[in-house]
């Protein structure tokens, strides 16, 4: 079973292109893009399961430069 989520993040003034591309590297993240809105970075990621998920974003994700705020959406098939 594969663990996916949409992780919606502030940045920084200036700094969303460059926390986008950092985070594509990160691994198991899938796709990191910078866009217009209330959030400066979509990213989509996968993990094994809930708590790799939850240490990717705590570990890898928030730990990044010019992130001030991050908002986790696991993705729920009903």
């Amino acid at each position: 079973m594969v663990v996916q989520a949409y992780i919606l993040i502030q940045t920084d003034v200036g700094k969303a292109a460059e926390v986008a591309t950092a985070i594509a590297q990160v691994k198991g993240v899938t796709l990191a893009e910078d866009v217009t809105g209330p959030y400066d970075v979509i990213v989509r990621a996968e993990a094994r399961n809930v708590d790799e998920l939850g240490k990717l974003v705590v570990a890898k994700v928030q730990t990044l430069e010019g992130i001030t705020r991050t908002l986790t959406c696991p993705v729920v098939h009903i």
